[in-house]
């Protein structure tokens, strides 16, 4: 039984992942880390799941750490820098995680999105928002560094360089519009029609062949770190071959001419 997330599945090959502590602000702790690791797993090998949709319950998507009531595996100030090091790297294991599921996952920020929880947002393939969504990460105003659990990885090829900097060595709150115009999200949506649409299109894209999803969903993974275009070029001609030779490709191919 899960306590801290909820998982429903509200069309076909679509399942909702939805962060559940909404007294705080969804804030994750211990149980909820461990959850998102082995639901995120389970998932991944799920064929009947096409697509995920990632979004919190109430009116926050995620606070960042729970760092009053985060579990056992709370550090201390006086603890020495390699337990540190362990608990970075089991935080850091999240945002690893989404990424690592073939299918596409789609974040619906339906609210406040800091800290641990830009990070999740950050390692979708796709993010949508409400009008009441904020985004930002604080760490750099508690004296840390805020670079971590990707974001030093993934802001700077989502929004650019320069806006990436603005918003990590400040701290400082981005709003929904600011987010939309910087290329953060693909969409704005009012509060109320943002899961529909989230789910809308999962849909959408759990209708298609699932390896030709998923081949370019890898495909936009490896190639924004490709070396030069003849990289990227290899590896889309060996996907697009391979995902042409698939019967459901043949299907669909048939489908569409007889239109």
């Amino acid at each position: 039984m899960l306590q801290a997330i909820e998982l429903d599945t509200p069309a076909d090959g679509v399942a909702v992942l939805r962060l559940n502590r909404p007294d705080r602000l969804n804030a994750i702790n211990q149980v909820m880390r461990d959850e998102l690791l082995s639901t995120l797993g389970a998932l991944a090998t799920d064929r009947s799941v096409r697509a995920v949709v990632l979004t919190g319950a109430g009116r926050g998507f995620c606070s960042g750490i729970d760092v009053r009531d985060f579990g056992a595996d709370m550090l201390d100030a006086a603890d020495p820098a390699i337990d540190r090091m362990r608990f970075q790297e089991a935080m850091a294991a999240l945002p690893q995680a989404v990424r690592a599921v073939p299918q596409p996952v789609i974040t619906a920020v339906n609210g406040p999105c800091v800290g641990a929880g830009l990070a999740l947002c950050l390692a979708a393939d796709i993010r949508i928002c409400s009008a009441a969504a904020t985004f930002g990460n604080a760490a750099i105003l508690l004296g840390l560094s805020g670079a971590e659990m990707g974001m030093s990885y993934h802001l700077p090829r989502i929004v650019g360089t320069s806006v990436a900097a603005d918003w990590m060595l400040t701290g400082r709150t981005v709003a929904a519009e600011e987010a939309d115009r910087r290329g953060l999200v693909s969409q704005i949506v009012e509060p109320e029609h943002l899961l529909p649409r989230a789910v809308e299109l999962a849909g959408h894209v759990a209708g298609l062949a699932p390896l030709g999803v998923e081949l370019t969903k890898r495909a936009l993974q490896v190639n924004t770190d490709a070396a030069c275009l003849d990289a990227a070029l290899e590896l889309e001609n060996r996907n697009q071959v391979l995902s042409h030779a698939t019967d459901d490709a043949a299907a669909r191919r048939q489908k569409w001419t007889a239109k």
